[in-house]
């Protein structure tokens, strides 16, 4: 097993549907500007709520990347 440095940001997705959702979509939008990912854990959940109904989720998540040498 080789050595490895990670960066760790934060991001935040939102979705109509679901939390899965969000976390997808948030992570599949990092993968478009960042190499190397390897990880997320979700730090936060939140959503919107209208009427009385949930109108959206709000995710927060870590997600760790491995530098390049």
């Amino acid at each position: 097993m080789s050595d490895h440095v990670y960066k760790i940001v934060e991001i935040t997705g939102s979705s109509p549907r679901s939390i899965e959702d969000a976390v997808e979509q948030s992570v599949a939008r990092a993968a478009e500007t960042l190499d190397h990912l390897r990880w997320f854990e979700v730090t936060d959940i939140r959503g919107h709520i209208e009427d009385g109904k949930i109108e959206h989720w709000q995710v927060t998540s870590k997600v760790g990347f491995t530098l390049e040498s």
